[in-house]
């Protein structure tokens, strides 16, 4: 958290007016441009990256599809993982969060330009009614991010077991699925040092959907993981 406040009163001249724009987005999506608000929230994210000594550096970009619908599956460090994602990839994308997020100071104004889904994990049937909008969304062409293991791993590059009910949106929408390594994100927001931040964001091969039509979503969840696991053993260099 000492770094959310440098982050902070680095850009202190600039971060009252950015933050009261992203406020302004966030209450009128419907009636701004997608891109524009976009934009937006790629300066804030730079700004607080300059501002908190953060650089993210993005490998395998050329694998995220230049069009139509996808999912990125991505290990869950911290919440600074969807600002360092959001800061590297090209395209817009949305993102389904657990309903906890919906009230954390920043992210409850990015998640409503994002045009995110809140899930509750205790309810079945809202679930489901999340899981079958997600794969309608993705089926018209709209990203969405999703972290299969259901909440932050909370062991640095260790990755948690990923849930095969994280797949069935894109198993639905029969859409492309994108691996995506996290290394050292939780070192953002979940540590106590100020010391500069390397985040590394790894774009994987996608895995198609005539690839895995086949399986049932535990077998896939199984090799998402372990392609993401085998990038951070090769990556990570603590």
């Amino acid at each position: 958290m000492r770094r959310i406040v440098m982050m902070v009163l680095r850009n202190i001249l600039f971060a009252p007016y950015m933050y009261l724009k992203l406020c302004w987005y966030a209450a009128h999506t419907d009636s701004i441009p997608y891109d524009k608000q976009w934009a937006h929230i790629q300066k804030l994210n730079d700004m607080a990256c300059r501002g908190g000594n953060v650089e993210v550096q993005a490998y395998g970009v050329e694998n995220i599809p230049k069009e139509g619908g996808f999912m990125f599956f991505p290990n869950h460090q911290g919440m600074f993982d969807v600002l360092a994602i959001i800061k590297t990839c090209p395209r817009y994308f949305s993102v389904v969060v657990k309903r906890e997020l919906e009230n954390i100071f920043f992210l409850n104004k990015i998640f409503p330009i994002m045009g995110y889904y809140a899930i509750d994990r205790d309810d079945v049937r809202q679930s489901m009614k999340v899981i079958q909008n997600v794969s309608k969304d993705v089926a018209d062409g709209k990203p969405f991010l999703i972290f299969a293991e259901g909440t932050r791993s909370r062991d640095g590059n260790h990755i948690g077991e990923f849930k095969g009910g994280s797949f069935k949106s894109a198993q639905k929408a029969k859409c492309p699925i994108i691996p995506v390594a996290v290394i050292d994100s939780y070192k953002v927001m979940d540590t106590h040092s100020l010391e500069k931040v390397t985040v590394q964001i790894h774009y994987l091969e996608p895995l198609f959907y005539e690839e895995y039509k086949m399986m049932k979503t535990p077998e896939i969840a199984e090799i998402v993981e372990s392609r993401i696991k085998k990038t951070i053993d090769i990556y990570d260099v603590n």
